[in-house]
């Protein structure tokens, strides 16, 4: 397969990524889930920026569908801005970063575990200041990203919170999933292109529709989409979107339906029939029928939409690997 960009060559190695992130932290995830079992939190907190917040949505799913425990997404600036402590005895914390290095991230990070959290931190970087801070540090092991747009690291946080997830609730079919998911991922890979160029060549404006954890990839094609195309995009759940933000779509706004094989799927295509009645244009990204345990297919859409997107943004004369005005790692307050 050719591939003319960094972005689409680092997302394709997303597959061997996860396979063998799975391998290295296999001792590590099973003493995390042991201990998660022994301690029965009562909440989950995510904390993260950007892509790495993203993922923490997808978390949220995850562990409110498979472990019945809330999840709460933090406000870093709580902490960095406000200086202010919360109350986390016996609570969970889940930190995921990128780089492990942005001020606000340790400063709510190192909150969290002063005020009695057990804090879990997912990081690219193994040099990242977090590992002196959190309990349990979880290489994501997606190797150097050159690429300014997230790809294999995003999608190697979500593995490596489907593996803590799988490993804490015993949950011996998604651990079978995620075995059988790299191979799943290559055969989307393999498949053909969704989203045409052609199609992006005028638009200014985009909604990404999708449901429950397809929700959570909507939101990161939604960055990626300003990100590399500059395209001015958001991202709704089906259901929310038609709670008002469907009055758009007689505008001519055009929407971005992510569907993903799960408990959502029905409800979500009855969504996308009602906007396109109203006269959207539908540009549709799915798993072309390829087999995954329901919680992984999310993943299988996201591939193909790195892929796809890189070659929508060249079409539309935008280097994908250096957006302009954005750098690797970001740091705020």
């Amino acid at each position: 397969m050719m591939f003319n960009t960094l972005m689409e060559k680092e997302a394709a190695q997303t597959p061997n990524v996860i396979e063998k992130q799975i391998i290295a932290n296999q001792p590590l995830v099973e003493k995390i889930g042991h201990k998660l079992r022994d301690m029965a939190p009562k909440v989950v907190m995510m904390i993260g920026r950007g892509s790495s917040d993203h993922a923490g949505v997808f978390g949220k799913y995850l562990i409110e569908i498979e472990a019945g425990v809330p999840v709460s997404s933090a406000a870093p600036s709580v902490a960095s801005v406000y200086g202010k402590t919360l109350k986390l005895e016996g609570a969970v914390v889940i930190v995921i970063s990128q780089s492990g290095r942005s001020p606000d991230i340790l400063a709510q990070a190192k909150m969290a575990k002063e005020a009695g959290a057990y804090c879990i931190a997912l990081v690219n970087d193994e040099a990242s200041p977090l590992q002196d801070i959190v309990d349990d540090f979880v290489p994501l092991k997606a190797g150097d990203e050159i690429s300014v747009a997230a790809t294999k690291s995003y999608l190697a946080t979500l593995s490596a919170l489907v593996h803590i997830v799988a490993n804490w609730t015993q949950n011996e079919s998604l651990l079978q999933g995620l075995d059988e998911l790299p191979s799943a991922l290559n055969a989307i890979i393999d498949s053909p292109t969704q989203l045409q160029p052609t199609e992006f060549a005028n638009i200014k404006n985009m909604v990404v529709l999708a449901r429950g954890l397809g929700f959570s990839i909507s939101k990161e094609m939604a960055l990626k989409l300003k990100e590399v195309c500059a395209i001015h995009a958001e991202s709704f759940s089906s259901a929310e979107f038609l709670h008002g933000p469907v009055t758009l779509v007689e505008q001519g706004l055009v929407i971005l339906d992510c569907s993903v094989d799960d408990e959502t799927k029905e409800s979500h295509q009855q969504q996308i029939a009602e906007v396109k009645k109203r006269g959207a244009q539908v540009i549709s990204l799915n798993q072309q029928g390829i087999k995954v345990h329901p919680r992984l297919a999310p993943f299988l859409v996201l591939q193909r939409f790195y892929l796809d997107v890189a070659k929508v943004a060249l079409s539309r004369g935008f280097n994908p690997d250096e957006p302009k005005g954005l750098k690797k790692v970001t740091r705020t307050l």
